[in-house]
């Protein structure tokens, strides 16, 4: 292998079962990265691993595995459980996380008042995230206003991404995988930044029950895209 060999990079996607973590996956995948998917029981990752290798007709490196193990193997790791599992996940997989880059997806959501922002003490659960994890680990805020029915379909996707985090060297890392996945994404700044982002998604949700859609998203004007 030389210096110029591209290096494909595993991505875990925790807690990978549900639709956003399919739908990620899926855009990686595609673009050739090796997948695993993650999941507390082994056999509902391994599932969902089977069902994107069809979609992709065979096509792609997807894995299925339970969580700590999908941590322990990933380059990046991007967490895409409800909030309700955030903390617990995380104090289960704090060791395997140590040293990489996760993409917390989560939006503190409290139902049933899920269309009224509601952040935790530590300010988004990014933040949150980080004060779990330490230092060790760089946390990312990511993909939190993009629905899931824009992922699992192929084409243009009408809206942005907002890119918050730890450091600037992890957000450009992300970003690389925004644009991997074929979407736009930006620096939003620091991980502070993410009670923004995170907010925003209840703010679409409402926008979502009020003018009957299911795919509200945000696009950044008047900056060269």
């Amino acid at each position: 292998m030389t210096d110029s060999t591209p290096i494909i990079l595993t991505i875990a996607v925790l807690g990978g079962t549900g639709k956003e973590g399919k739908g990620l996956a899926y855009r990686w995948a595609r673009a050739g990265y090796k997948v695993i998917i993650g999941s507390r029981t082994e056999v509902k990752a391994f599932s969902a691993a089977m069902e994107l290798r069809k979609v992709l007709e065979g096509n792609a490196a997807i894995r299925g595995m339970e969580n700590a193990k999908a941590a322990a193997q990933a380059d990046i790791a991007v967490l895409t459980v409800p909030y309700a599992a955030h903390r617990a996940t995380l104090e289960e997989l704090k060791e395997p996380l140590q040293g990489k880059i996760l993409v917390d997806v989560t939006v503190p959501l409290v139902p049933p008042k899920v269309a009224k922002v509601q952040m935790p003490p530590a300010g988004s659960a990014a933040q949150e995230a980080r004060e779990i994890l330490g230092d060790g680990v760089e946390v990312v805020a990511a993909f939190q206003n993009i629905s899931h029915e824009h992922l699992l379909k192929d084409g243009d996707v009408g809206c942005d991404v907002l890119v918050t985090g730890s450091s600037k060297a992890a957000r450009e890392e992300i970003l690389k995988l925004v644009e991997a996945a074929g979407l736009t994404g930006w620096d939003a700044g620091p991980i502070e930044n993410s009670v923004v982002v995170e907010g925003l998604t209840s703010v679409l949700i409402g926008i979502n029950k009020k003018y009957g859609s299911t795919h509200a998203g945000i696009r950044i004007t008047g900056v060269d895209r």
